[in-house]
């Protein structure tokens, strides 16, 4: 399997191109600049440059770009329509690194957690962002994409576990009533979906175990 990861230097996509790397997937970085991954190949090219002969060839692109203030979080839509009409009408998953803000907390799916009166008002604007990044994904037909959400409390620093719950569009807690995860156990279900998944134009999530 050919895998490309969009924004490889950051905090995820370092442990999601070392997970691949570690199965012997075949790995390349997009990246600005220098690549700080282990990935075997590297493309040198800013996100909002990318065009589809760059992705062109590869059976699975992961989206795991990432904006924090307030200025730039908009771009998280903006980078997604890039990627999305570089891989417009072809048979190349794409699957992007989400958030937890934007998961049900009731049956219905009428209220998101970023919605709820306990919802961290310092990560609301960001969780704002990756709703209207998610719903605007959910109109594309041409892209076969998968988004991810993680769990609502998403370590950078957590240990790696190897084992999580795989759920859908609702908040789901652990058998400890924890919405928690890793990004290393969250880098193991990213590539699991990659390899071994099947959920096209679905948003999926996981809890650590």
């Amino acid at each position: 399997m050919k895998l490309a990861v969009l924004c490889a230097n950051g905090k995820a996509g370092r442990l999601i191109v070392e997970e691949a790397v570690n199965r012997g997937l075949d790995v390349t970085a997009i990246v600005r600049g220098e690549n700080k991954t282990k990935a075997q190949h590297t493309i040198s090219k800013d996100i909002f440059d990318i065009k589809a002969d760059d992705l062109k060839g590869f059976d699975v692109v992961i989206n795991a770009f990432g904006a924090w203030t307030p200025e730039t979080l908009p771009l998280h839509s903006t980078a997604l329509k890039v990627v999305c009409d570089a891989l417009s009408g072809t048979k190349t998953r794409l699957l992007v690194v989400g958030g937890a803000g934007s998961l049900y907390v009731n049956k219905e799916h009428t209220v998101q957690l970023y919605q709820t009166p306990d919802f961290p008002e310092e990560y609301k604007v960001i969780a704002t962002a990756q709703v209207k990044e998610l719903d605007e994904l959910r109109k594309r037909d041409d892209v076969r994409w998968t988004f991810v959400s993680p769990a609502g409390d998403f370590q950078a620093e957590g240990s790696r576990t190897g084992k999580y719950i795989l759920a859908g569009e609702e908040l789901t807690l652990n058998s400890k009533g924890e919405s928690i995860i890793s990004y290393a156990d969250y880098a193991i279900a990213m590539i699991d979906e990659a390899t071994k998944g099947n959920h096209i134009k679905q948003r999926i999530s996981v809890v650590r175990e």
